[in-house]
């Protein structure tokens, strides 16, 4: 923590960088590239969206209230692609595409001080305190980890392992 992000700020911010680069985007890296392309793009039917679908609109979200946002760049956006796209790249270019942007989300969050999370942004018709962009962030990248995840353990028919060190009781040994 630097001296200007100590205190309720910094924790947040630290624990934000923490849930979001540490814990959910190398495991959905990790889960993704066990993936086929075809298991990428696979939907259970046309009200769903497939991984890679998910993948796109990930980095439109992290790019649009991280990284646009907080560098005041315009935002070229176009959140409906995201979900419109069919088969449009191997999971291994939407992989290298999210992690571009995850890195400069890093960098963000790693700047970031407590008059950062207090200003005031417009970000996708809303206006919202940068604790409050953080935060959706991190909320709306968990719940799409958690959804990749699922259609991954489902099409693999295995367990991804990634609380191996809990006990029976859930607690770390």
């Amino acid at each position: 923590m630097t001296a200007e992000t100590e205190g309720a700020a910094g924790l947040f911010l630290d624990f934000s960088r923490q849930k979001l680069l540490e814990q959910y985007w190398p495991r959905l890296r990790s889960c993704v590239g066990t993936l086929t392309d075809e298991q990428v793009w696979w939907r259970p039917n046309a009200a769903c969206n497939s991984i890679g679908n998910l993948l796109l609109h990930l980095n439109g979200n992290v790019h649009q209230w991280l990284v646009a946002s907080f560098n005041r760049l315009d935002d070229g956006r176009d959140r409906p692609a995201e979900f419109s796209a069919r088969q449009a790249a191997p999971g291994a270019a939407l992989l290298a595409l999210l992690d571009e942007t995850m890195q400069e989300a890093s960098r963000v969050l790693a700047r970031l001080s407590e008059a950062d999370l207090l200003a005031t942004y417009a970000i996708q018709g809303y206006t919202v305190s940068g604790l409050a962009a953080v935060y959706q962030v991190v909320e709306h990248f968990g719940m799409h980890y958690g959804q990749i995840l699922y259609v991954t353990k489902m099409l693999q028919e295995r367990d991804l392992g990634f609380y191996r060190e809990l006990d029976k009781t859930g607690r770390a040994s």
